[in-house]
């Protein structure tokens, strides 16, 4: 299955697919560094930090190969032929030519949605992964 399903009365289907890395950023957006290393010292302050700035350098990548895919629905032109001539577009009905640009249009339209949603998630965390690393090297 691909990140951008478009299903007849399914706008959505690609939200399923994302659904893991956008839980997943949605609950390292919730982790309070303070609380999670409060009544921790030592090895064990520094052990639970790499982890946790393990943890978000991972999401954070499989984010980045998510919107990588995503992007790739976004190239070309699905209405090329808007400056056709008339006679060009009329060709054969026209209809395969419609249905293709439109299929072209909805994939696009889904995957920017996809996009947004990870891309609102990943500048959430994206800061806390260089306050984790502040944490560490201080």
């Amino acid at each position: 299955m691909s990140l951008v399903d478009v299903t007849p009365g399914d706008d959505d289907g690609d939200a399923r697919e994302l659904e893991p890395i956008l839980t997943r950023l949605r609950d390292l957006g919730l982790v309070d560094v303070d609380a999670l290393l409060s009544g921790v010292s030592g090895d064990d302050y520094r052990t639970l930090l790499l982890a946790h700035r393990d943890d978000l350098l991972d999401a954070l990548r499989v984010a980045r190969d998510k919107s990588r895919e995503l992007t790739q629905y976004m190239t070309g032109d699905p209405l090329q032929l808007l400056d056709s001539a008339p006679a060009t577009r009329a060709r054969d009905g026209g209809r395969e030519v419609a249905a293709r640009g439109a299929a072209q249009l909805q994939r696009r339209a889904a995957a920017c949605r996809a996009l947004a949603r990870l891309d609102d998630l990943v500048a959430r965390v994206y800061p806390r992964l260089f306050e984790a690393d502040r944490r560490i090297g201080s």
